[in-house]
């Protein structure tokens, strides 16, 4: 598989893959979204995946995209209620299999989609592989945080609703580098999920895993702060917050929920008379900045970390906004080189957990990924 660093190098502007279809919206929500972008990103060129004739009059709307768009025509379209294990047996002929090939042909650096996420995941495990040493790839999403970064990686977010000591593990690894590279954290601090901060607290695995992580810190370059309740996911007590994927799914969505709730007690306590209507227009632009702040569009996509290359997942009912916001994250990252340093440090842990393994290749700066510190 051709390395997307060296794609990057050989043919000069970034490329990013963009499957047009999937998405709650339709494909004109997508280009409206990718377009959005390129005009602040007029040196990144797309490869976008979908039916041509449906999608070549869209991207022609809007001013000066085709320039920069090369369209992938692919009939296919892989629908929300979709099983994985049928897609993935029928699904050659789809945007989300075309989007996935050009990452992994080295003709794109990330890949971008609003689609299935089951599906989307056993896609990428099959057409991508996963990286040496891991055994379960990882979901990691921005939370909002009291951090002065804003935001809390957390992961597994629901790409496995299993894992054990090692697996977990293996994603401190990955959330430290995704926030070394996301949230520009020279050294994230690290905290595994559970139903008390006390050792003597949780199942057998969360026990070895919070032993493991420990034990590795130092040569992941990240701090351990131990256990983790669920009142820390926004807080301030780490960066990082490790957990299963049933766990990590449960807490996401019920945020979600919880911020929508809010969101609509809000809007019906500042319409209830014409003092509260009085209140919130005095109140607009602090309510602005609070809706910007915690606006989970402007945040929008999971990352799929373990596999040989990077795979940025959108919300399917994401806005214009939204899918803006997934590809800005997808060019942060491709800008960053993230993918070569991710398998860096998934080698350095696998490294660190079997000493008669291979050591640790070099990251792609040249410096060795073994010592501390070095890397991202």
């Amino acid at each position: 598989m051709t390395s997307a660093t060296d794609n990057r190098q050989a043919h000069g502007p970034l490329v990013l893959s963009i499957d047009a279809m999937g998405g709650d919206r339709g494909p004109a929500t997508i280009v409206a979204g990718l377009s959005a972008f390129a005009r602040k990103h007029r040196d990144v060129h797309f490869l976008l995946h979908g039916p041509e004739v449906e999608l070549r009059p869209l991207v022609d709307k809007q001013k000066g995209l085709s320039a920069q768009v090369e369209i992938r025509d692919a009939s296919g379209v892989v629908a929300m209620e979709d099983k994985p294990s049928h897609v993935m047996r029928n699904g050659q002929d789809t945007s989300m299999w075309s989007t996935l090939d050009a990452v992994r042909n080295g003709e794109a650096t990330v890949a971008v989609s609003c689609g299935n996420t089951g599906a989307l995941m056993l896609l990428s495990m099959v057409r991508l592989r996963k990286l040496p040493g891991v055994n379960r790839p990882a979901i990691a999403v921005l939370w909002p945080s009291r951090n002065p970064q804003g935001y809390n990686v957390m992961l597994d977010v629901g790409a496995d609703i299993r894992a054990d000591a090692d697996d977990l593990l293996k994603y401190a690894m990955m959330g430290a580098s995704y926030a070394r590279n996301g949230l520009n954290l020279e050294r994230p601090r690290i905290g595994l999920l559970n139903v008390g901060t006390e050792e003597h607290k949780g199942r057998a695995e969360l026990k070895a895993a919070h032993d493991l992580i420990a034990a590795n810190a130092e040569t992941g370059g990240f701090d351990y702060v131990g256990f983790v309740e669920g009142g820390d996911i926004p807080g301030k007590r780490c960066d990082v917050i490790v957990t299963d994927g049933f766990t990590g799914n449960i807490a996401l969505k019920t945020g979600e929920g919880t911020a929508s709730l809010i969101n609509s007690l809000l809007r019906e306590a500042f319409t209830y008379s014409p003092l509260s209507r009085l209140a919130a227009l005095l109140a607009l632009s602090s309510l602005k900045r609070l809706q910007a702040r915690v606006d989970p569009r402007r945040k929008n996509g999971g990352v799929f970390l373990g596999l040989n290359g990077t795979v940025v997942k959108s919300h399917g009912a994401a806005d214009a906004t939204g899918v803006a916001a997934a590809v800005e994250l997808a060019y942060d990252l491709a800008q960053s080189g993230f993918g070569d340093r991710l398998a860096a440090r998934v080698a350095s842990a696998a490294a660190a957990a079997d000493p008669a393994a291979d050591p640790a290749p070099e990251a792609p700066d040249g410096t060795d990924t073994k010592k501390n510190g070095t890397g991202k």
